[in-house]
């Protein structure tokens, strides 16, 4: 790796990725109080920056704050990328991370505007996933541990564990999108079931093939306890957030229960995703790719 190691880079990352952390817990405070319309006017509330914090003003409004410092912070961090890196893709990445939020922001004003219809909410609420797997792979690719010397592994299988890595990464995100159509009532519940199903199926077949392929790689290890974890923390908090939602289905205001419950459910649920765009990153870290294997081998050879 032609890269060095900047601390101050890494840790500016690493705080982003907590304050992305903390928006996303803000958006789901906004659909669990049902304060989505709270505020009828973007991108200022009431026609100000500062409208009165009373009811659902004080969710909706916080949130569009915590957003637009977001924004801030992606773009210092992109300035500072580009003034201390030195690998060219990871400066475009960091731009493509800025537009990211731009959208993302876009999109939360849309949602606003076309008051919750065209499947807006589900849209914004899956492209804060994206946004937030951007982030996090930045902070991933400035750590000390990317940019070192590390030992790769030989893959053996019929699949590639690139592949297997990132299927499961997509069956995550498919998940999340039907929650998220659950949540924004565009989609009944038996859809985000099915789904839970197929993300445990596929969460057990990618720990499986870590463990059998890469068990002494301590990351890798590492990693396949953090994805069981996670999962089942998920799998936990989602009983939960439909058992909270039943029970209080007649109460005039969402409950403080289905309102805690239901937040951690959805911040998991990105915590989860996250943990699968690591895997992917380390996969592609430690372990070459079938056709640079072969490549090498064939310069071997020639020589």
């Amino acid at each position: 790796m032609t890269a060095t190691y900047n601390p101050t880079v890494h840790r500016f990352a690493v705080f982003v990725v907590l304050w992305t952390i903390l928006l996303l817990i803000a958006g789901a405070l906004v659909t669990s109080n049902d304060a989505a319309l709270s505020v009828p006017d973007w991108p200022l509330s009431y026609g100000t920056l500062t409208p009165p914090m009373i009811g659902g003003v004080l969710y909706e409004d916080s949130h569009r704050k915590i957003a637009g410092a977001l924004g801030l912070l992606a773009v210092v961090l992109a300035i500072v990328i580009w003034m201390k890196e030195k690998r060219r893709w990871l400066r475009w990445f960091a731009i493509i991370a800025v537009l990211g939020v731009i959208v993302q922001a876009i999109l939360g004003g849309q949602v606003v505007i076309r008051l919750l219809h065209y499947w807006l909410p589900v849209i914004h609420a899956c492209f804060a996933q994206i946004v937030f797997a951007a982030v996090l792979s930045i902070a991933v690719f400035t750590s000390r541990w990317w940019v070192s010397e590390q030992p790769q592994f030989e893959d053996r299988g019929p699949l590639s564990i690139h592949a297997v890595a990132l299927l499961n990464a997509v069956v995550i995100f498919l998940q999340v999108f039907l929650g998220a159509a659950f949540r924004h009532q565009d989609m009944p519940i038996w859809p985000h079931i099915v789904g839970a199903m197929a993300v445990l199926a596929s969460v057990i077949w990618t720990a499986i093939v870590l463990r059998k392929r890469f068990s002494q790689s301590r990351e890798l290890s590492k990693s396949r306890v953090m994805l069981h974890a996670i999962f089942g923390a998920q799998f936990l908090l989602g009983l939960g957030a439909y058992w909270s939602r039943l029970t209080t289905a007649d109460a005039p205001q969402p409950m403080p229960l289905m309102i805690v419950v239901t937040v951690a459910h959805t911040v998991v649920g990105a915590l989860l995703l996250a943990a699968s765009v690591v895997i992917l990153l380390l996969c592609y870290r430690v372990v070459p790719r079938r056709r640079e294997v072969r490549a090498e081998a064939q310069s071997q050879a020639a020589v």
